[in-house]
């Protein structure tokens, strides 16, 4: 039996878990995320239609979003089975009901905003307002909603639950706290603290809910997505360099490690209810699931 991790961190790993329908192939594998339902939304980029639905079980459910979702990205269901979801080269943020209907969009569709860079995941000359290439949407319990602004800008947007811009903080840098390059992911806790996975600076850091730097993990390589569980145990993928493999680290809020095991490398990670991870595997086009066994 293929397992990974230990102690309460041990997991049976399901290496083809999504069965698509005959003559159906995933592009290019960015989001998982899990309803309160145990359905499971995976996003692929490349390959109509972007979103398709799983039962827990792997069996195709449904798909939507053909023609109306440019390029998706990492996306979050909310716990009013909603979905936010950035369409990456669109330039925008979809709040979205899970039959694909939107409720809200933040952006200019096809307007990227002034930050002085053309090139995917380089360093922009200038931070800049919302949006170019941005990488997550969040909803956090305050009802604020916060953007990850990270492949041509290098910010994060807290915006209103009605979508107005509250404000945004965050520059182009390597060290300094609130300096960002590539910030990939984000997650927002009970506490409304921030956790912003900075990819290219190996950290995630940590906000207020105002955007006011508290802390960081630093003890990370390339960390691509952050999620947490119910008891808000923190899971990061880090994506790995070249003497590292890609990996799964289990984090309490305090930053200490709990867990870490080496992985493939994937865009998105998400722990379902039952404590069991789902892995956007995005090159190798296939999903990946960890039963957990502890």
């Amino acid at each position: 039996m293929n397992t990974v991790g230990s102690g309460r961190y041990q997991y049976r790993i399901i290496e083809n878990w999504a069965k698509l329908p005959e003559g159906w192939q995933f592009g290019i594998l960015v989001g998982v995320a899990v309803d309160s339902q145990d359905r499971v939304y995976v996003c692929h980029q490349r390959q109509e239609p972007p979103i398709i639905v799983f039962d827990r079980e792997g069996n195709y459910l449904c798909s939507w979003g053909e023609g109306e979702i440019n390029e998706g990205h990492i996306m979050t269901i909310s716990g009013d089975d909603s979905m936010y979801l950035v369409d990456r080269g669109a330039h925008q943020a979809l709040h979205l009901r899970l039959d694909g209907e939107r409720l809200m969009e933040l952006g200019r569709k096809g307007y990227p905003s002034h930050t002085g860079l053309t090139e995917i995941g380089g360093e922009p000359q200038r931070a800049a307002e919302p949006f170019n290439m941005p990488t997550r949407m969040f909803s956090a319990p305050s009802g604020d909603i916060y953007v990850s602004d990270g492949y041509r800008n290098a910010r994060v947007h807290r915006f209103s639950g009605g979508g107005e811009l509250i404000s945004s903080w965050g520059a182009p840098g390597k060290n300094a706290p609130g300096e960002f390059h590539l910030p990939h992911s984000l997650w927002v806790d009970s506490e409304g603290l921030v956790y912003v996975c900075d990819r290219k600076n190996n950290r995630v850091q940590i906000f207020s809910p105002a955007g006011e730097f508290v802390n960081q993990w630093a003890d990370l390589t390339s960390p691509v997505d952050i999620c947490m569980d119910g008891d808000e145990n923190v899971f990061v993928h880090e994506g790995g360099a070249d003497d590292e493999s890609p990996r799964i680290t289990v984090l309490d809020k305090s930053g200490d490690v709990q867990a870490r095991f080496d992985t493939v490398y994937g865009h998105q990670i998400w722990v379902d209810t039952h404590g069991d991870i789902y892995m956007a595997v995005c090159w190798e086009q296939r999903v990946q699931k960890f039963v957990r066994q502890g």
